[in-house]
């Protein structure tokens, strides 16, 4: 994470809580996403200070982004042309999804464990015309901090939640799907985009 002397230990990562995207406390702008091969998707995003107005506003961008995007269950920065640790998830309503947190947004993420690795297809906003099968972990323990208030979470998750946590970490980190895919034999073209 910061790797600071103010950074939370283990033991003080919680839940989501009460979080909620109207904790926020401004309106969401639709963003333009980007895809490959922009330039800003092949490059790791920089660590953000969870509570600036600049990584708030773009939180909400992420999410009003997201829910105006069919199908889109994670959007993060680099995908609306920020090159930051930011990104949204939800998961909800989806019929592959088993535990669901709802919607949120973390910031400075990180996988802290990974077990139970199974293939699975993966599509992108960001690739709108491919998708892939890509070994993810089934079962994951992640941590970051809430946008707003900073305030450090530890989710555990699994399935697709799971993956779709990873995919968009991945993005945080300048890596696409197609990075993780086992070959060209794993890579098919996209028959519907929702």
């Amino acid at each position: 994470m910061t790797g600071d002397a103010n950074a939370p230990d283990a033991d003080e990562y919680a839940g989501l809580g009460d979080w909620t995207p109207e904790a926020l406390a401004v309106p969401g702008e639709v963003r333009t996403v980007v895809a490959a091969p922009h330039p800003v998707l092949s490059r790791a995003g920089g660590e953000v200070d969870p509570t600036s107005a600049e990584t708030v506003r773009l939180a909400a961008d992420l999410i009003a982004t997201m829910r105006v995007s069919p199908g889109c269950v994670g959007l993060a920065a680099p995908q609306v042309g920020v090159g930051a640790q930011v990104f949204a998830v939800d998961v909800t309503g989806h019929p592959k999804a088993v535990t669901v947190h709802g919607t949120f947004v973390l910031c400075n993420a990180r996988v802290v464990e990974a077990t139970r690795w199974k293939p699975g297809r993966e599509g992108c906003m960001s690739v709108p015309d491919l998708t892939g099968d890509v070994k993810r972990a089934s079962r994951l323990v992640v941590e970051g901090l809430l946008p707003g208030t900073g305030a450090p979470v530890r989710l555990v998750t699994d399935g697709f939640e799971a993956r779709a946590l990873q995919h968009e970490i991945d993005h945080c980190a300048g890596l696409l799907f197609l990075d993780r895919v086992a070959g060209a034999h794993a890579v098919y073209q996209r028959k519907v985009y929702l």
